[in-house]
C-alpha cells in the first residue's frame, strides 16, 4: 500500500478517537454526575476543559508542526492523549477529571492541529478530494458511534472505561505513526510564539470560566466581571501582538481572504450550535425522560448515522458543487434540524426530536468534509499546519463557548421558571435540575411540596432547552449565509484548487461564483 494511504488511517484512527472521546463522554455525563456529585458547571467544564486547552494550544501546535515536522508533533500528541485518559479514568473527584480533560486537550491539539496537514502534504487533485471525504466520514463515523459505545462501556463496566477505551487504540495508533508516516516540516519554518499562546490561552479560559460561572457567581460579581472584563482586554492584547510580531502563530493577513474567515465562521457556527447542544440534548433523554446511556446512544442513531453516510458522498461530489453551495446548504439544514428539535412538550416523547435529528444529520454529513478541504485548499502548503490549526480551533472555541453560552441561558431560564412555579423552592434547586438531577434535590425536599417540584422541574428543564435550541438554530443559520456569501473559488491557492475551479484572476470561478 502507498505511503499516503497509510497517512490516511493513521490520520482517520486518531480523528476517530479524539471525537468518539467528546460523544462518548457526553452519553456518560449523568452517571459521571451520580458518581462524583458534580452540579452543572462541573459537567459543563467535563466538556470545556477539553475544548479550552485544546483551542488554546492548536494553533501552536500548528506551528510546531510546520517547524518540527508534523509526524512528530503527531506522536507526542497520541502519547500525551493516551496517558491523559487513564489519568481520566482515574479520576475520584469533578476537579481531577477536568484537570486531566484539560491535559488531554493538549495531546488532542497536538494531533487535530496536524491532521489536515498531513492529508495536505501527502495528497493531491482527485485523490485529494477522495481523502477528505473519508475524513469526513470517519467524523460521522465516531458521532454515530461513539455515543453507542459509550452506552455500552458505561452501563456494561462504568464511566470511567469511557476513557481507558483509549489507551489501547492510542498505543496501536502510535505504533503504525512511527512504522509508516514521513516527518515533514515547512521550508520556512517560524519561531514559536509563545507570548500569543498565553494572551489567547489566557483570555479564552477568563471567557469561559465568566459564562460558565455567570449564574451561580451573579453576573454584576466582581469575580465575574472581572473575568469577562479580563478576556476583553486579553483578546485584545492577542490581536495587538499577532498583528505586530514577525513570527505570529495566527497570520490574521489570511483572513483577507474572504474564503478563509467564511469556512472559520462556519466551523465556529456549526459546533456553537449543533456539537454543543449534545451535552444538553443528553442531560434531558436520560435526566428528563429517564432513558439509559445505551438507550440514549440508540435515540442519537437517526442524526449520527445520516452524517456518517452522506459524509463521504459530498466527499465524493466536492469537484461538481461549489464548496460554498454545499457548506452553505449544509450548515442551513443543521440549522433548521435545529428549530425543529424545538417546542417541545412537558411529557413528551423522544420522537419529537426525530424530525430535527434527521434533518441536521444530513447537514453535518455536507458540511464537514467541505470545511476540512477548503480550511487547506485556500493557502499554501507550507501554511498547510497553520490553516488546519485555525479551522480547528474555531471548531474547539465553538464547542466551549457554544456549551458555556448556552448553559448560561439554559441555568438563567430555568432558575426564572422555578421562581415562578414554585416561589418557595430550595436555592439549590436550579443547578440540580440544569444538571439532570432535580430527582435527587427533590427527594431531600419537603414531602409535601415533592410533586409540585417535580412537575415544575420538568416543565422549567424543557422550557429552558426549547430557548437553547432556538438560539442554536439561529446561530448556524447564520453561519450558512456567511458560508454562502464569503467562501469564493477564486480564493484557492494553485494546486489545492479543488477540480473544476478555475484560477484565472478575474474570470468566474465555480458555478456557483458565475451565477
Amino acid at each position: 500500500m502507498e505511503r499516503k494511504w497509510w497517512t490516511l488511517i493513521v490520520v482517520c484512527v486518531a480523528t476517530l478517537m479524539l471525537l468518539i472521546d467528546v460523544t462518548i463522554v457526553n452519553v456518560a455525563l449523568p452517571d459521571i454526575q451520580a458518581d462524583l456529585g458534580a452540579g452543572l458547571s462541573s459537567l459543563q467544564w467535563v466538556v470545556d476543559a477539553y475544548a479550552l486547552t485544546l483551542a488554546a494550544f492548536l494553533l501552536v501546535a500548528g506551528s510546531l508542526g510546520d517547524r518540527l515536522g508534523r509526524k512528530r508533533v503527531f506522536s507526542f500528541g497520541f502519547i500525551l492523549f493516551t496517558f491523559a485518559s487513564l489519568l481520566c479514568g482515574l479520576a475520584g473527584t469533578p476537579t481531577l477529571l477536568n484537570l486531566a480533560r484539560g491535559l488531554q486537550g493538549i495531546g488532542a491539539a497536538a494531533m487535530f492541529a496536524t491532521t489536515l496537514a498531513l492529508i495536505a502534504q501527502e495528497f493531491q487533485g482527485r485523490d485529494r478530494a477522495t481523502a477528505f471525504g473519508v475524513w469526513g466520514a470517519t467524523i460521522g463515523g465516531a458521532v454515530a458511534i461513539g455515543p453507542l459505545i459509550g452506552g455500552l462501556l458505561t452501563e456494561g463496566l462504568g464511566w470511567e472505561w469511557i476513557f481507558f477505551v483509549n489507551i489501547p487504540i492510542g498505543l496501536a495508533a502510535l505504533v503504525l505513526t512511527q512504522i509508516k508516516l514521513v516527518n515533514v516540516a515547512a521550508s520556512e519554518q517560524q519561531p514559536v510564539d509563545w507570548l500569543g499562546l498565553v494572551a489567547f490561552s489566557s483570555g479564552l479560559f477568563a471567557l469561559i470560566y465568566g459564562l460558565i460561572r455567570g449564574n451561580p457567581e451573579g453576573w454584576g460579581s466582581a469575580p465575574i466581571v472581572a473575568s469577562l472584563s479580563a478576556a476583553v482586554l486579553l483578546m485584545s492584547a492577542f490581536v495587538a501582538i499577532e498583528l505586530r510580531s514577525p513570527k505570529a502563530m495566527l497570520d490574521l493577513s489570511l483572513f483577507r481572504k474572504p474564503a478563509f474567515s467564511g469556512v472559520s465562521l462556519v466551523a465556529f457556527a456549526l459546533s456553537a450550535g449543533m456539537f454543543a447542544m449534545f451535552l444538553y440534548m443528553t442531560l434531558y433523554l436520560q435526566g428528563v425522560l429517564a432513558l439509559s446511556p445505551l438507550e440514549t446512544g440508540l435515540r442519537f442513531l437517526p442524526l449520527t448515522l445520516l452524517s456518517f453516510f452522506v459524509a463521504p458522498i459530498a466527499g465524493r461530489f466536492s469537484d461538481r458543487v461549489p464548496p460554498r453551495m454545499a457548506m452553505g446548504a449544509g450548515l442551513g439544514l443543521v440549522g433548521l434540524g435545529l428549530l425543529l428539535m424545538g417546542g417541545l412538550d412537558v411529557g413528551g416523547e423522544w420522537t419529537a426530536l426525530l424530525p430535527g435529528f434527521i434533518v441536521a444529520g444530513v447537514g453535518i454529513g455536507l458540511v464537514n468534509p467541505n470545511i476540512a478541504s477548503t480550511a487547506v485548499g485556500v493557502v499554501s502548503q507550507a501554511r498547510a499546519g497553520m490553516a488546519s490549526g485555525i479551522n480547528s480551533t474555531f471548531r474547539q472555541v465553538g464547542i466551549a463557548t457554544g456549551v458555556a453560552g448556552l448553559g448560561a441561558v439554559f441555568q438563567a431560564r430555568i432558575e426564572s421558571e422555578l421562581a415562578a412555579l414554585v416561589p418557595g423552592a430550595p436555592g439549590a434547586l436550579t443547578e440540580a435540575v440544569a444538571a439532570g438531577a432535580g430527582d435527587q434535590a427533590i427527594a431531600q425536599a419537603p414531602t409535601g411540596l415533592r410533586d409540585q417540584l417535580s412537575v415544575a422541574a420538568e416543565q422549567a428543564f424543557v422550557s429552558g432547552l426549547n430557548e437553547i435550541l432556538l438560539i442554536a438554530g439561529v446561530l448556524t443559520l447564520a453561519g450558512a449565509v456567511a458560508g454562502l456569501l464569503l467562501v469564493r473559488g477564486r480564493d484557492f491557492v494553485g494546486q489545492e484548487l479543488p477540480v473544476g475551479v478555475n484560477p484565472s484572476p478575474g474570470a468566474a470561478t465555480t458555478a456557483g461564483d458565475a451565477a
